[in-house]
């Protein structure tokens, strides 16, 4: 089935293959979190769903604000992505330099988010320059999560200062 939807993105057929990124089970077991920044419900595994919240509560003790942008994504919205971006001219390349391909997104597992703090722009660098950021690199461990794409990382994403994983 991947190989297929992969075919039909365009996805190279060796996508995956040099063991630098690994394929991931979609979640079956989720949660509600709450909404995201444009108010649509955000799932996670319940193990992961109670660490967020626990760490969100943390961070907001501490007058720090952490937003969630996205959590659980499954393999059929990972590729509806991926043709938005076709369908507004990014190159299958450059997509999969920032997003990766069905079936290899940390997302799938229900356990990956992507996060946000008020006055930075989601989903960029900028982030790391935040509060939220320092907040996250001093705390996240003690709720098992890291962030999973640091510069120059294994995978060959780009940096990732937003994504942050809870360890299964």
């Amino acid at each position: 089935m991947l190989r297929e939807l992969h075919t039909e993105l365009g996805i190279p057929l060796d996508y995956g293959d040099d063991g630098t990124k690994p394929i991931y089970e979609e979640a079956t077991e989720l949660v509600d979190v709450g909404p995201n920044l444009v108010g649509r419900m955000q799932r996670l595994t319940p193990q992961a769903a109670d660490k967020w919240t626990e760490m969100q509560a943390a961070a907001d003790a501490d007058g720090v604000t952490l937003l969630l942008v996205s959590g659980f994504r499954s393999v059929d919205y990972q590729a509806r992505l991926i043709r938005k971006k076709i369908n507004a001219g990014q190159t299958v390349s450059e997509i999969l330099a920032v997003n990766a391909a069905p079936g290899f997104s940390e997302h799938h597992t229900g356990r990956a988010i992507d996060i946000a703090t008020p006055g930075c722009r989601p989903l960029t660098e900028e982030f790391e320059d935040s509060d939220a950021f320092r907040w996250l690199q001093e705390h996240a461990a003690t709720y098992g999560f890291s962030m999973s794409y640091p510069r120059e990382n294994a995978a060959g994403f780009i940096y990732e200062p937003w994504h942050w994983a809870q360890n299964g």
